[in-house]
């Protein structure tokens, strides 16, 4: 597990005080598996709020709106750009992300801990207004294991999964961003690694086992 921190520098950054919750952001690239992950924080923690993100794509089949995503159109999406509504927005893959700063702002300043899982880009951007985040990288055993998951959602083409392998080399790069690194071989085994690493925030006292 990498221990090193690091903080992207960023403008106006908020201020965060002891009474604040923990912000914890989960990244991957695509396919290596944080959305289960995060899913799996929720269930153990049932106190942490789970920031759902929005975005323009379509609804994959199973997804609902307001639990997996909230899914808006594009116009809607600049709209709240030029408003200044996301504490992080990218687009990636031809589709718009981003997460409502209002809701986290509530959220911490009440004491609740958040959770969100976006990516790198959304990343950097969120340290710029909360840098004392705590941030998890999930990385795949390999490029050819992360193929093989791609290709068995049977979801996308082949040109799509191509693109996404691109993205997940140019993500994994930068995981020297991230305090804290899960390779996720054995999921079982890494839903175990990403409870330990926020109970050490969440419960600082609490004896080891």
């Amino acid at each position: 597990m990498n221990e090193q921190e690091s903080r992207p520098s960023g403008s106006n950054p908020k201020e965060i005080n002891s009474k604040q919750g923990h912000l914890f952001i989960i990244s991957a690239p695509s396919g290596g598996g944080k959305t289960t992950l995060s899913k799996a924080v929720v269930n153990r923690f049932n106190d942490i709020f789970y920031s759902v993100s929005y975005t323009t794509r379509s609804p994959r089949n199973g997804e609902q709106d307001g639990v997996d995503y909230y899914f808006i159109q594009k116009k809607d999406f600049e709209k709240r750009i030029e408003n200044g509504h996301w504490a992080e927005w990218a687009e990636v893959h031809g589709n718009y992300y981003g997460t409502s700063a209002e809701f986290l702002d509530k959220g911490l300043d009440s004491g609740h801990d958040m959770l969100l899982d976006i990516d790198v880009q959304g990343t950097i951007q969120i340290l710029g207004r909360y840098p004392d985040s705590v941030t998890i990288f999930i990385m795949p055993p390999s490029l050819e294991t992360l193929r093989k998951r791609l290709e068995m959602r049977r979801t996308e083409s082949r040109a799509t999964i191509e693109r996404r392998l691109l993205n997940a080399e140019n993500e994994m790069a930068q995981k020297g961003l991230y305090r804290h690194v899960i390779v996720n071989d054995e999921l079982s085994v890494s839903i175990e690694k990403l409870i330990a690493i926020i109970e050490k925030y969440r419960y600082p006292n609490k004896p080891k086992k």
